[in-house]
């Protein structure tokens, strides 16, 4: 009977570290997928956002207060 340096395994670890390597590359490939996909889908404005910029631009004076609510109302209607 023949001893085998791998012990029963039929890869060995040259075998094992390339199947890691592979999980790894696909993972990580899925990962990156995953990401550009996500950062490509379309962004739904939300109102607070806008409110926000209202009002910044109430504090630096480029806009006045009835101008804001005039505005306010606007974004909130939609």
């Amino acid at each position: 009977m023949t001893m085998h340096w791998y012990y029963g395994n039929p890869m060995g670890w040259g075998g094992m570290a390339m199947m890691v390597l592979g999980l790894v590359l696909f993972l990580g490939g899925l990962t990156v997928l995953a990401v550009v996909l996500l950062r490509r889908l379309p962004r739904t404005p939300q109102i607070g956002s806008a409110t926000r910029i209202l009002e910044e631009r109430l504090a630096r004076g480029e806009i006045d207060a009835d101008e804001f609510e005039r505005l306010r109302r606007t974004i909130e209607s939609r």
